[in-house]
């Protein structure tokens, strides 16, 4: 077994000396900074190694109070698993949607436009999207509600009011992501077997039928990791999204975890108190992907490990 394992390094140790950069790569600046999670745990003071700072009150443990004591906190981290579980809903099925619509296309020119167009709204950053839901968006001047009110309508308050902005964050979060994240299931369909479709064909199959029986069991595995892995980041929240469509009138929704560690944090110079909330949340999505993981794996699924 020992000369096997030599044989292989020997084999292929060019393989092993690239893995090598990677895995730098991640020592360097994913581990060793980890090393300052202890801020959570002590009395921050610049210029002070972590190592040195003092012990926080109550075990360590007075920031982690602090922060559930805290009414933003509790608002931020009810906003952030209400809009991320609102994303899941709407935002998961529509690539797999949107991918078993393209397969079935059959002009080839046709099915390579839509997926350009739909690809597209990926590379805008989302200070341009908030851009164009404003003006599309804006009570009085924005281009759905002069339509509406020419119709004889009310103007819909999409921005103002946080039942509809709620709406209207999740409707252009699936907009901008739901194109480039159909590539990966477009790439699973191309794997199944043709012998598979025309099996069914023979068997008078149409193509409602072959999309369920062989199309969608074959791209289970797929929707089973990728569904896996959103669930490991229900809690986490990027902060550009939130922080570009936000507005004073529906903060009681708009603000989430990553912004509110941005204004406590790195505005407010409370960084022990910021990093024990980054922990609190990085903890919590590691249980959530591997329970998820665990329960895939229940149920017969591979799951991601």
């Amino acid at each position: 077994m020992k000369e096997k394992k030599k044989g292989a390094y020997k084999k292929y140790w060019q393989l092993y000396v690239l893995l090598l950069l990677p895995m730098i790569y991640l020592l360097i600046f994913k581990y060793i900074p980890m090393v300052y999670i202890q801020i959570a745990f002590k009395e921050y003071k610049i210029g002070v190694s972590p190592w040195k700072m003092p012990l926080a009150s109550d075990h360590g443990f007075k920031y982690f109070i602090k922060a559930f004591s805290n009414k933003d906190f509790i608002n931020a981290l009810r906003n952030t698993l209400m809009l991320n579980l609102l994303d899941l809903i709407a935002g998961f099925p529509a690539p797999i949607i949107f991918a078993l619509i393209l397969n079935e296309l059959a002009f080839k020119k046709l099915k390579k436009v839509t997926q350009t167009i739909a690809y597209m709204p990926h590379f805008l950053s989302w200070v341009i999207v908030s851009s164009l839901a404003l003006q599309l968006f804006a009570p009085t001047n924005g281009f759905v509600n002069q339509l509406i009110m020419k119709l004889g309508g009310e103007a819909v308050p999409f921005l103002n009011d946080p039942k509809h902005w709620v709406a209207t964050y999740i409707f252009m979060g699936v907009w901008q992501s739901f194109g480039w994240n159909s590539i990966v299931y477009l790439a699973a369909i191309a794997g199944i077997s043709p012998e598979l479709y025309e099996a069914a064909s023979v068997d008078g199959a149409g193509r409602f039928s072959k999309m369920w029986h062989i199309t969608l069991p074959g791209i289970r595995p797929t929707i089973v990791v990728l569904l896996i892995m959103n669930l490991g980041n229900i809690l986490g929240s990027s902060f550009d999204r939130p922080y570009a469509f936000q507005n004073n009138m529906v903060m009681s929704v708009a603000n989430v975890i990553a912004t509110y560690v941005y204004k406590n944090g790195i505005k407010g110079l409370q960084f022990s108190l910021t990093t024990a909330v980054g922990l609190f949340q990085s903890v919590i999505c590691v249980i959530f992907l591997l329970l998820a993981n665990w329960i895939s794996r229940k149920l017969g699924e591979r799951g991601i490990w």
